[in-house]
Order: C-alpha cells, then sequence, then structure tokens
C-alpha cells in the first residue's frame, strides 16, 4: 500500500500542526529579539546573545533523558508536559522587565525538549514505507511557520511590543497541549523501555556508525543555518535594500518554491531506491549556497538566489535525515535514537549563533559564508562515505502468551528467518518487533509462528 492510512494522515496533521504552533511561537522572536532585547533592564548583547541560546541549551541537555523516558513511560504525557513548560516559561519571560528574567523563561521553554520525543511519536504512528512523507511534512510545517513567524514577528512587536512576543508563545503552548490531549491519535506500537536496557540502548545509539553520521549531519545543518541567519538579515536590509518588516515576504515564496521542488525528489529517493544520492545532493546544495553568498551578495537577485539554494537542501534534510534515523536506529530505541539526534540539532544552533555573530561582527559575511561552506563541505564528505540506507519495514507479532525462558529461543528462531533484519522482544507486552527486508522476507517462515503480525 503506497498511500498513507487515515490514522496515519492523522497523526501526520496533528503532529505538524503540533510543530507548528510550538516553532513559531519560538521563531517570532529570532527577527525582533536582537533590536527588542536592548530595552530590558541589565542588557547588554552577551546576555541578549544567552538569552537567544539558553533555550538551545537546554533543549541540548534534556533531550536524550526525555525521549528516553518516552521509551518508558509513553510519548504523549511527556509533550503535552513539554508543551505546559513551553507555555509557563513563555509567561514568565512576558512578565520580566529585566534580561535575567527573559533568560529564565527562554531557560524554562527551552526544558520541554520534546522535538525528539515528537519525532518518535510520528514514527510509532506511521509505517516505515511512510515515514520520508511523514518526516517530510513535519519539515514542511517547520518551514512554513519560520516564514509565517518572520512576517508575524516584527508586526506584533511593532503592536504590543516583547512581552507581547512572549505572551503569544504562551498561547501557541497551550494550543500544542489541546492539540496532543484531544486530537494526537494514541500509539499502539510504541515500545518501553526497562531499567536494564535503559543505558544500553544510550550505548547502542551512540556507537552506532551510521547514526553517528546522521547526528553529525542535523549538527552541522543547524550549526550552519543559525549562523547563517546571524548574517542574512543584515544583508538583505543594507544591501537588498529592505526593511526588516519586509524580510518575510522574501522568506515566504523561496520556501514554498523549495517545498515544491523536494516533492518529486522524496519520491524519487523512496521509490527508486537512491536515498543516499539524494541525500548527498541535499547537503551539496548547502556547500554551493554558502559558496554562492560568500562571492555574490551584493544586491537582492543574488541574496535570493543562495537562499533558493539554502531553503532547497535544508527542506529536503529536514526530511530526509529523521526518516533515515528512524530507519536505520535497533528495533525498540526510536525514542533513544531521535533524542541523541535533536541533541545533535539543538547544540549545532547553540554553537552556530555565536559563532556566526562573531564570525560576522569581527570579520565579513563574505568570510562567515567562506567558512559555512568549508564546513559543508567537511559534512559533504563525511555523507559520502555513508553505507546505502536500508529500505525496511516493520512488523510487530502479538503473541496471546510468552515467557522469559522462551523469548531467547523465539527471537533466535525469527533472525533465523530470510528477510529479517532486527529483532527485539518484549515479553511483559507479549510482542516482538522486527524490521524487514520485503523483498527478500520469507513469509510462509513467519506465517508458521503463532502469533498475529500487524504493520508498525
Amino acid at each position: 500500500m503506497n498511500a498513507m492510512t487515515a490514522g496515519e494522515r492523522r497523526a501526520v496533521t496533528t503532529l505538524a500542526s503540533l510543530f507548528s504552533l510550538r516553532m513559531i511561537g519560538l521563531f517570532m522572536i529570532m527577527p525582533v529579539f536582537a533590536i527588542y532585547g536592548r530595552e530590558l533592564d541589565g542588557a547588554t548583547p552577551l546576555l541578549i546573545g544567552v538569552a537567544v541560546g539558553v533555550y538551545a541549551l537546554a533543549q541540548a541537555l534534556l533531550q536524550i533523558p526525555l525521549s528516553q523516558l518516552s521509551d518508558r513511560v509513553g510519548r504523549k504525557r511527556l509533550i503535552i508536559q513539554g508543551m505546559l513548560l513551553f507555555a509557563i516559561g513563555g509567561a514568565i519571560a512576558a512578565l520580566s522587565t529585566s534580561i535575567w528574567g527573559v533568560i529564565i523563561g527562554r531557560a524554562l521553554q527551552g526544558a520541554g525538549a520534546i522535538s525528539g520525543v515528537v519525532m518518535a511519536l510520528l514514527a510509532d504512528l506511521t509505517r516505515v514505507e511512510q515515514r520520508t512523507k511523514a518526516m517530510a511534512a513535519i519539515g514542511m510545517s517547520i518551514g512554513v511557520s519560520f516564514a509565517l513567524a518572520f512576517v508575524c514577528g516584527p508586526l506584533l512587536a511593532g503592536h504590543f511590543g516583547l512581552s507581547g512576543l512572549f505572551w503569544s508563545t504562551s498561547i501557541m503552548g497551550l494550543g500544542g497541549m489541546a492539540v496532543c490531549w484531544w486530537l494526537v491519535p494514541d500509539p499502539v506500537t510504541s515500545v518501553r523501555q526497562t531499567p536494564s536496557t535503559y543505558w544500553q540502548q544510550l550505548r547502542d545509539v551512540l556507537a552506532h556508525r551510521e547514526l553517528l553520521r546522521l547526528n553529525w549531519g542535523i549538527f552541522s545543518l543547524h550549526l550552519v543555518m543559525a549562523a547563517f541567519f546571524m548574517s542574512v538579515p543584515v544583508l538583505l536590509k543594507n544591501d537588498g535594500g529592505l526593511d526588516v518588516q519586509l524580510h518575510g515576504w522574501v522568506y515566504m515564496p523561496v520556501l514554498f518554491l523549495s517545498f515544491i521542488a523536494i516533492v518529486p525528489v522524496i519520491i524519487l529517493a523512496e521509490k527508486k531506491r537512491r536515498m543516499k544520492g539524494v541525500f548527498v545532493t541535499a547537503v551539496a546544495a548547502i556547500a554551493l549556497s554558502m559558496g554562492w553568498l560568500s562571492l555574490l551578495h551584493g544586491n537582492l537577485a543574488e541574496l535570493v538566489i543562495g537562499l533558493s539554494i539554502f531553503f532547497v537542501g535544508f527542506n529536503l534534510l529536514e526530511a530526509l535525515l529523521p526518516s533515515l534515523v528512524s530507519k536505520i536506529s535497533p528495533a525498540g530505541s526510536k525514542g533513544t535514537a531521535m533524542g541523541v539526534y535533536s541533541t545533535s540539532q539543538f547544540l549545532g544552533a547553540c554553537i552556530g549563533s555565536p559563532l556566526g555573530a562573531a564570525l560576522n561582527g569581527h570579520l565579513s559575511a563574505s568570510l562567515l559564508f567562506a567558512v559555512l561552506a568549508l564546513f559543508a563541505g567537511i559534512w559533504l564528505w563525511v555523507a559520502s562515505r555513508m553505507a546505502q540506507p536500508p529500505f525496511l519495514h516493520s512488523i510487530m507479532l502479538s503473541f496471546e502468551a510468552l515467557s522469559a525462558e522462551e523469548a531467547p529461543a523465539l527471537a533466535q528462531r525469527l533472525r533465523a528467518v530470510s528477510g529479517v533484519e532486527d529483532v527485539v522482544v518484549l515479553v511483559e507486552e507479549k510482542v516482538a518487533y522486527l524490521k524487514v527486508d520485503r523483498q527478500r522476507l520469507d513469509e510462509e517462515a513467519l506465517e508458521a509462528f503463532p502469533a498475529k503480525a500487524v504493520a508498525a
């Protein structure tokens, strides 16, 4: 079946909406805080930078523990709690008149580190063969949120000030809680950890060579993106001749056209099994955009060309990277793998912002983009050495009875079936999770097991 089921469409739509609510509230701060933050008591350029970066730092520190916890206690509960922290942090920042109050509020917002949990839940609610399309929808929702936020942020700040922006983040956090509580489906295939496997799962994920490549990739992507936007708004204003309030009208069409461009590419990657080639090409687009802008950014047309190349690569990678992580991660460790992935993502953003500000402030935009082109070139070399990703599907076998004594022998017998690549047996839940290559799968041998098969 090539089309998504009704349940999968509902999961993708609601989780993309949840992501959008959170991201719009977050991104609206970015184009205005450097200006409006100066009005806060005790504000200095360094502390304004800390207020921006502390969110990503809190996210980076908590993604892994919260994502691992989601493998044990369930995803939805943690998502709702994370959105509540996001809303409370926004209210604290909105009520603060000092930079330190805003820093505390931003740190609390970041403590609701649920990105990895949301993507793990999406992986729970979609089949492997639909995963790239599902992750692409999340990536597109983030891109649309980015564009809307850069249009709405300056307008809201102009009418309601910085406190109005933070109150809007609180409202969107509460909206995200409502979406998760009432609209997001409950997964039936999520894997629960036991304390004995908690650290072993983390060690396995951290030692997985291909996952390390992907984690380096998302770190690099968000480092480049965060550093990139330390210079681009200034260039659009000074070299492009656009007031800050009009920048969103550049981002919106560029993002829209990039979405149109990546859809057939994603279909090609999945149906023709050309994932590695498409992935490496997307990384090359990031390097090309940085190289272009290091040489040509003197007018609006040159800036738009560089932005267009960047966003095609960026949006394609935002769709491919989490999909690849969910496919490659060991069966039963999606939450842990997504947590490490999200930690890498926010570490990249946390480092990229001050790096970009320092290079752009002390050197020049050209040198900043040249450094980012070099960094993207290193990533391109790393990506070119990755193995061709497996095209596997998930199956859950449900047993009426299963004992701890039977589990090792059952796992060994399942691994012996042709086409079965990975097996996790959960005794307490009486299920076995399999990753299989359907082109090689011996379905008759699998049907001989006394269990009911369900798409996972």
